[in-house]
């Protein structure tokens, strides 16, 4: 342990984004408490992202963040010259220096994360640790090393959820969580009490195709999914097509125009994204944030890869999770439906 640490150390998380980032972060959380059980532990994250977070506050019985500070630079770089957006940021500031931390564990490697951590307010002989060295395919500013009093030297060939860990390790003087200690990410309890789908005209049992991502190269063909649709409805699955901006909607109803009985649902948020993707029997998807949502949610998910590593963000911890192609290798329609076909036998 931290020689500095006390029995009680206050610690803050700064993960700010993305969706997917944000959920392969959750796992230290978990390792933080069970090596540290009274600690307090806060996180600053992107204000998009906090319904993410809420339901690991301490309530019901565990212990998870004891504290979200929501971070709102997407909105304020928007209005940059506003003085709404410079009194909302002073009002962060505010909210993050009611503590003062004695370990920060930055675990993005961007320069606006490193910004919070040298904003954050620091005990004497704190400890603020980030990345030492890219990932490959993974952003990285190497200027923010400087705001680091430990820069930690991670594999480049390194998995999301292990790159935390490395860092959170480091941060606290603990040997390495290896994955022989399972990543949790949601506590049980909240999992069996998420509410219903409340979105019209789902019916059991459906399927979620989850095409649409920031990155063109990263989609799977349309053609393949419509393949696939055709072949999940003949065994009498409704095929459900979210999407979240104009023309991932466009793409949703052209493919649902030939995906008999398809749906393409109204627009719903990460909050409502946890019932949608609880009550599906499959959930198949490219590598985005809700595909992800689903894998950590230990729903029956299969994720496509095409132009992005599956070492990654593959799900790694359980048995439910399907993972197909890989870097500038997109899978075959077959590959996937036999991924499916394994999921729903189980």
């Amino acid at each position: 342990m931290n020689s500095n640490l006390t029995a009680n150390p206050k610690i803050l998380l700064v993960k700010l984004s993305s969706l997917g980032d944000v959920l392969h972060n959750l796992p230290i959380v978990w390792d933080l408490r069970s090596r540290l059980p009274n600690a307090q532990i806060d996180w600053v994250v992107e204000e998009g992202y906090v319904h993410l977070l809420k339901p690991l506050l301490a309530r019901e019985g565990f212990q998870g963040i004891d504290r979200i500070i929501p971070f709102g630079l997407r909105r304020w770089k928007k209005s940059i010259f506003s003085l709404d957006s410079w009194r909302q940021f002073f009002a962060f500031k505010k909210d993050l220096q009611q503590v003062s931390y004695d370990v920060i564990i930055e675990t993005q490697g961007l320069l606006k994360s490193a910004l919070v951590c040298a904003l954050a307010k620091k005990s004497p002989n704190a400890v603020v640790a980030g990345l030492a060295n890219a990932t490959e395919f993974s952003g990285y500013e190497p200027l923010a090393r400087n705001f680091y009093s430990q820069s930690v030297q991670v594999p480049t060939q390194c998995h999301a959820v292990d790159r935390s860990r490395w860092v959170m390790c480091s941060a606290i003087d603990q040997p390495l969580v290896t994955r022989k200690e399972a990543p949790q990410f949601y506590p049980n309890k909240f999992i069996k009490k998420i509410p219903k789908a409340a979105v019209a005209g789902l019916h059991s049992p459906y399927v979620l195709f989850f095409h649409s991502t920031a990155r063109e190269a990263k989609r799977w063909s349309n053609e393949n999914w419509v393949t696939l649709g055709k072949e999940l409805a003949s065994r009498g699955f409704q095929v459900v097509l979210p999407w979240g901006n104009p023309s991932e909607r466009a793409v949703s109803e052209m493919l649902a125009a030939q995906i008999p009985g398809s749906l393409v649902p109204t627009s719903f948020s990460i909050e409502q994204a946890f019932s949608v993707i609880n009550d599906a029997a499959l959930t198949v998807g490219v590598d985005t944030g809700l595909t992800h949502l689903a894998a950590v949610l230990n729903k029956p998910t299969v994720e496509i890869y095409c132009d992005s590593p599956r070492w990654k963000t593959e799900g790694y911890w359980s048995e439910k999770i399907g993972n197909t192609g890989d870097l500038q290798q997109p899978p075959g329609v077959e590959e996937v439906l036999d991924a499916t076909s394994k999921l729903s036998a189980q």
